[in-house]
C-alpha cells in the first residue's frame, strides 16, 4: 500500500426513507468496514463518514405513502438505520445527518464557490410539468418504460431493473406518480454543471492514471460514460424538500440531492472535528483517541494533498462518485479527488433482484430481530459471496452452509479444542513450546506468512479472497491438531502435547487480532477467552501468548442452524412478497349506493359443508350440500380450480340463503357462497373465525 499521511473513507449515504436490506451492505457497508478496521489495526490516521440522506423526492415519496410529513420519515429511518450499522459492527466515526444545519451550510458554500468562479452555466430548459398537480417533477416523480431493458416502471433519474442512469427525456411513455397522468413539457430556470468541459481531465485522471489500480467494473462504466460524451447536468431542482438554492432569484429551487448529498461527507467530518474539539457527542462515535483536535483540523482530511480519499459505494453509484462529484471538487480546487471508488455490483436474493418494494429482501432490522446475538454470521456470509465485479446471489441455504460448515465445523471447532485440551491438561495455562519437528516448523512458517497475504488482498480490495484467507488460518489450525493428535499423546509424551497446544493456542492468538476487520464480534470474544489484550495487526504471524499466560473460559462461538430455521426464513420471503403484491392490488370501485332496507334483503347465514363433488362435464363448479340449520340445501359453486372436494368439505362457509333459485347445468342451486379473491386471482373462502351454529345469521 502506498504510504499516505491520512485516510478519508466514506460509505455511500443510505436514502432515510425505508428499511436498508443485506444487499446495501454487501454493497458498500460491510466492505468499508473491514477496511477501516484494518487501517485502524495498522495504525493509520483515519476517519471513516457516513449518514443519512434526507433529501430528494424519495423522501416526500414515502412520506405520502406512510401519510406523514418528511421530518417524520427521515427521524424515524434515521434512527433504524443507524442503530442497524451500529448493530451490525459498522464502526463508523460519525454516522450525521443531510438534514442538519452545518450540511446545509456546507452545500450552500459549495454552491456559491462554483457559481461565483463562473463555473456553473445558467440555462432555461423545458422539464416536465404536471398540470393537475401543477408542479414541475424531479426525475423521482416520474416514471416510464426504460429505453435499454424495457422496464415500465423505470424512474426519471435510473432504471432499478438494469441499473441504467437515464434523464427524464429518456423514458418512453413518461407519466407522473403524483396524478398517474402524462406530464407536459414547460420552461424553467436552473444551474448546470457542464460536465463536458471537463472530459479532458477526466480522461487524463481515470482512463490514463487509474486504468491499472480500479476495479474493472468501475474503470468500465466510467470508460463507457466519459466517450459517449458527457451531457451539462442540472445542479438544482425545482422541489420544496431539500437545501435551498442560494441565489436571490431562486425561489421554489432545492440543490439537486446528487449535488448535496456527497458533500455529505464533508459536513459529516466538520461535525465529527466540532464534536471532537469541543468534547460533546451528538452524532460522533470516535473509534480511536485522535487526541487534541481543534474544529479546523477536517480541513486535513478533505484538502491536504498527502491525504486518500476512498469512497465505497454500490453499483448504481459509480457515476455519481467517479463524475460528477470528482467534477465538483476538481472545480472547486481547494478539495482531494477520490483515490479509488472500490464499488461492487448487485448482490440477488434466491434468484431475483433484491427489492425492498417488491417484498424480496431480507431487511436488517428483521436479521437482527431473528438472528440475535448473530451479526458476524450475517458478515461472513455475505463477505464470502461479496458482487465484487459482477453480481451475486444470497441463499439461505448458503448462509446455512457459510455457518455450519465453515464457522462451525472450522473456526468455532478449532478455537475451541485448542483451549478446552489446554484446560484439561495444563490447568488453563499456556503449556512452554518444546523440541519443534517438521510439522510444527512448517506451520510456524505458514502462520508468519499469512497476515502479510490477508493485508494484501484488503489492500486490493479483494475482501473475498481476504475473508478465504482468514478462514484458511482456522483451517491450518484444525489440520495441524488433526494431524498431530494431542488427545493420543499426552499419556505418553506430555511435552509433545505442550509444544502442539502452545503452537495451537498462537495460532488462535493470531485469529484474535486478524478475524477483527471481518468478525469483530468473533474476534472480541476470543481475546476474552484467552484472557488477552486487543493486538494491532504487526503484532500478527507470531507468538502472541507468553508461557504460563492463564486463559479464560472457553465457549462455543458458533451454533448450528438446523433445517426448520432455514425454511422459516424461506416461509417468510414468500409470505413478504405475496403480501406486498396483495397490496399493490387495485381495490374495485364501490358499486352505487343501496339503503339499509336494501342490505336487510339479504338473508347471510353460516353453514356447514356435509358432502361435495364435481359437477360432471364443469371445471368450474362443485356440488355441495350444505347444512343451513333449517334444512339441507344443494349450491353450486365455481370454486372447482380453487378447492377440491376434499378441501371443502366439513368446512363452514358463508351463503346467500334467500337468493331466488338458479338452473346451472340442469341443476338447481340455493344459494351462493361468498368468496373473496386475492391478488392473484384466487377465490379464497370466507369463513368464521371459530365455528358457530349453522344457521347462524350474518349482520
Amino acid at each position: 500500500m502506498k504510504d499516505f499521511k491520512r485516510y478519508t473513507i466514506t460509505a455511500a449515504l443510505p436514502y432515510a426513507n425505508g428499511p436498508k436490506h443485506i444487499g446495501h451492505l454487501a454493497g458498500a457497508y460491510i466492505p468499508s468496514d473491514v477496511y477501516v478496521r484494518y487501517l485502524r489495526s495498522m495504525e493509520r490516521d483515519v476517519v471513516f463518514v457516513c449518514g443519512s440522506d434526507e433529501h430528494g423526492t424519495a423522501i416526500p415519496n414515502q412520506a405520502l405513502k406512510e401519510n406523514t410529513t418528511p421530518q417524520a420519515i427521515i427521524d424515524k429511518y434515521h434512527a433504524q438505520i443507524r442503530d442497524c450499522f451500529s448493530a451490525l459492527g459498522i464502526a463508523f466515526d460519525i454516522y450525521h445527518r443531510t438534514s442538519e444545519k452545518i450540511h446545509h451550510e456546507t452545500s450552500q458554500e459549495f454552491f456559491l464557490q462554483l457559481y461565483n468562479k463562473g463555473l456553473l452555466t445558467e440555462e432555461v430548459s423545458e422539464q416536465y410539468f404536471d398540470e393537475e398537480a401543477g408542479v414541475f417533477l424531479a426525475d423521482r416523480y416520474i416514471i416510464g418504460t426504460c429505453p435499454k431493458c424495457g422496464n415500465p416502471n423505470a424512474y426519471g433519474d435510473q432504471c432499478e431493473k438494469c441499473g441504467s442512469t437515464l434523464s427524464p427525456r429518456e423514458l418512453i411513455n413518461p407519466r407522473s406518480t403524483l396524478s398517474g397522468k402524462a406530464p407536459i413539457l414547460k420552461e424553467t430556470k436552473h444551474w448546470y454543471l457542464p460536465l463536458q468541459q471537463y472530459e479532458p481531465w477526466l480522461r487524463e485522471w481515470i482512463l490514463k492514471g487509474h486504468e491499472d489500480d480500479w476495479k474493472t467494473n468501475v474503470y468500465g462504466q466510467c470508460k463507457s460514460w466519459i466517450e459517449a460524451g458527457l451531457q451539462p447536468r442540472a445542479m438544482t431542482r425545482d422541489l420544496d424538500w431539500g437545501i435551498k438554492v442560494p441565489l436571490p432569484d431562486a425561489d421554489g429551487k432545492v440543490l439537486y440531492v446528487w449535488f448535496d448529498a456527497p458533500i455529505g461527507y464533508i459536513s459529516a467530518t466538520r461535525a465529527l472535528f466540532d464534536e471532537l474539539s469541543s468534547g460533546r457527542k451528538q452524532y460522533s462515535q470516535p473509534q480511536r483517541d485522535f487526541g487534541k483536535v481543534t474544529k479546523e483540523d477536517w480541513l486535513k482530511y478533505w484538502q491536504d494533498k498527502e491525504t486518500r480519499l476512498i469512497h465505497f459505494v454500490g453499483k448504481d453509484n459509480i457515476v455519481f462518485h467517479c463524475i460528477i462529484f470528482p467534477v465538483m471538487l476538481h472545480a472547486h480546487t481547494e478539495y482531494v479527488v477520490p483515490d479509488n471508488v472500490p464499488a461492487n455490483e448487485f448482490m440477488n436474493l434466491e434468484g431475483d433482484k433484491m427489492s425492498t418494494s417488491r417484498g424480496w429482501s431480507i431487511e436488517m432490522h428483521e436479521y437482527l430481530e431473528d438472528f440475535p446475538g448473530k451479526p458476524d454470521v450475517l458478515r461472513y456470509a455475505l463477505l464470502a459471496n461479496l458482487p465484487e465485479t459482477k453480481d451475486s446471489e444470497f441463499t439461505w441455504k448458503d448462509f446455512q452452509a457459510k455457518n455450519n460448515n465453515e464457522l462451525v465445523a472450522i473456526l468455532g471447532n478449532f478455537v475451541n479444542r485448542a483451549l478446552v485440551l489446554t484446560q484439561k491438561y495444563f490447568d488453563n495455562k499456556v503449556p512452554a513450546r518444546l523440541d519443534l519437528s517438521d510439522i510444527d516448523k512448517q506451520v510456524l512458517k505458514n502462520l508468519a506468512a499469512m497476515p502479510g497475504t490477508i493485508a494484501s488482498s484488503i489492500e486490493q480490495f479483494r475482501f473475498r479472497e481476504a475473508t478465504a484467507g482468514l478462514m484458511d488460518v482456522a483451517r491450518l489450525g484444525n489440520k495441524y491438531l488433526a494431524d498431530t493428535e494431542p488427545w493420543k499423546l499426552y499419556k505418553t509424551d506430555p511435552d509433545r502435547v505442550r509444544t502442539v497446544l502452545n503452537i495451537a493456542l498462537q495460532i488462535v492468538a493470531n485469529l484474535g487480532v486478524l478475524a477483527e476487520p471481518f468478525l469483530p464480534f468473533t474476534a472480541a470474544k476470543i481475546n476474552t477467552m484467552l484472557n488477552a489484550p486487543v493486538r494491532k495487526w504487526q503484532r500478527a504471524g507470531g507468538e502472541l501468548l507468553d508461557v504460563g499466560h492463564v486463559l479464560g473460559t472457553p465457549a462455543l462461538l458458533f451454533e448450528k442452524f438446523e433445517d426448520d430455521v432455514i425454511e422459516r426464513q424461506l416461509a417468510k420471503l414468500r409470505k413478504k412478497q405475496t403480501d406486498i403484491e396483495i397490496a399493490k392490488q387495485p381495490v374495485s370501485p364501490l358499486k352505487s349506493e343501496i339503503t339499509y332496507d336494501d342490505f336487510a334483503k339479504l338473508d347471510v347465514r353460516i353453514g356447514t359443508v356435509v358432502a361435495a363433488e364435481r359437477m360432471p362435464k364443469s371445471n368450474k363448479l362443485l356440488k355441495l350440500s350444505v347444512d343451513s340449520g333449517v334444512d339441507k340445501r344443494t349450491i353450486l359453486s365455481g370454486i372447482a380450480q380453487h378447492y377440491s372436494p376434499e378441501d371443502i368439505l366439513g368446512r363452514q362457509v358463508m351463503f346467500v340463503a334467500n337468493l331466488a333459485p338458479r338452473k346451472m347445468m340442469g341443476m338447481e342451486s340455493q344459494g351462493m357462497i361468498l368468496m373473496a379473491e386475492d391478488a392473484g386471482g384466487k377465490l379464497v373462502l370466507v369463513q368464521p373465525v371459530s365455528s358457530v351454529r349453522p344457521g347462524s345469521t350474518v349482520s
